[in-house]
């Protein structure tokens, strides 16, 4: 509430069908009138009428402009309360991503876990023709006058390497990963700069997570990368419970390959970072027995004796993925879940797609067929 009626107020007010101005504008036509009496007399005849005044007869000339004030703050909350409702909504995707880097083959699967009542599951898609992406966190938008939803899985261009004269800066991904990680802060900043109340999240919880994996250039071979996007706010002192909203630039987590000499084995990434559980690579190792019972199959058993002996880049390309179809059911309970395998030659296939339709990444048209790409030639 304010002390006093603010003019910014009363125009709020028009919201609810009062119009404050004209009150303001009718005192200062009474203010002007009064002081065209210029004669000593004049003015004080007037003092003496304003000193004979009843206390019902001041209280009859006070009651518009008290009434104006009050009017004009409850239309002020008013307007802030129906600004929060029809604020942009972001829908929230959690889970965890299971990256098994086998022999010329990457296994990827991605179990669906809920956060909210109006949960997404992560989406798969197509960041280029060497990475795929699972998306975590607000990857779908809403506003409420629109019936479609915003999702950043849609309408994704697809992007090419960028300037080799750049230099990542440390906490930043190489020049590949940067122009990837830039394109979807694009996207986000427009839909992030609509938030306009206090978010409960902690500074250094992101509201949008990409793992990426695939192969990289220059016959890196195969990595696994977290980009993760923050957000800061700063409250407008002006305005009451009025913040603005700016997103970061992502943060790249390198989770494949390991330090050398470190042992290979799966690579797991969940939303939000802190969902507790145990991994299935820390259930292999602990000979879990919903998982060893697959021991009775000998090619698993193969595939297990390479992950536990941190060598889950030998085991063979078919049966790693077999493996993994059959322990998700086991791990995910009646969660969903999607599972595919990326191969450097023929891309990314699914073994297990999801049920909602998956929107292939688009080409840009007026890209010269010369130009530079991450899509690698395919080996002879």
């Amino acid at each position: 509430m304010h002390d006093t009626p603010r003019l910014q107020g009363c125009d709020s007010v028009k919201l609810v069908n009062f119009d404050c101005l004209d009150v303001w504008r009718d005192v200062k036509l009474v203010a002007r009138h009064s002081f065209r009496a210029g004669d000593q007399q004049g003015m004080a005849a007037r003092n003496q009428t304003v000193a004979r005044l009843s206390p019902a007869a001041f209280a009859q000339q006070i009651t518009p402009f008290l009434l104006c004030g009050v009017l004009c703050a409850f239309a002020s909350n008013i307007s802030a309360q129906t600004q929060h409702e029809d604020e942009i909504v972001a829908n929230l995707a959690g889970g965890r991503v299971i990256v098994h880097v086998a022999k010329e083959i990457i296994v990827i699967a991605a179990i669906d876990r809920p956060v909210e009542r109006n949960s997404i599951p992560p989406r798969v898609m197509n960041l280029d023709g060497a990475h795929i992406g699972v998306l975590f966190g607000a990857s779908e938008w809403r506003i409420p006058a629109d019936p479609t939803p915003i999702r950043l899985d849609r309408d994704f261009q697809r992007v090419g390497r960028g300037d080799p004269r750049y230099q990542a800066a440390p906490g930043e991904g190489e020049t590949d990963l940067e122009t990837i990680g830039i394109a979807f802060l694009e996207k986000l900043r427009p839909l992030v700069s609509q938030l306009h109340h206090k978010l409960d999240i902690s500074p250094d919880e992101p509201i949008f997570q990409i793992v990426m994996m695939g192969y990289a250039p220059n016959d890196y071979g195969p990595e696994v990368w977290e980009m993760e996007y923050r957000i800061e706010q700063e409250q407008v002192a002006t305005r009451g419970d009025y913040w603005q909203t700016r997103i970061m630039r992502p943060r790249f987590n390198q989770l494949y390959p390991p330090e050398k000499h470190a042992p290979r084995t799966l690579v797991e990434s969940r939303f939000p970072p802190n969902a507790k559980g145990p991994t299935l690579s820390e259930l292999i190792q602990g000979n879990d027995p919903s998982i060893t019972r697959l021991s009775g199959e000998p090619r698993f058993t193969k595939v297990l004796e390479n992950i536990r002996g941190g060598q889950a880049q030998k085991a063979a390309a078919i049966d790693s993925a077999d493996f993994m179809r059959a322990v998700l059911p086991l791990i995910a309970g009646e969660a969903q879940f999607v599972l595919g395998t990326m191969d450097e030659r023929r891309g990314f296939e699914w073994i297990v797609p999801p049920t909602e339709p998956v929107e292939k990444v688009k080409e840009d048209k007026n890209r010269p067929p010369d130009a530079p790409t991450l899509r690698k030639p395919p080996k002879p």
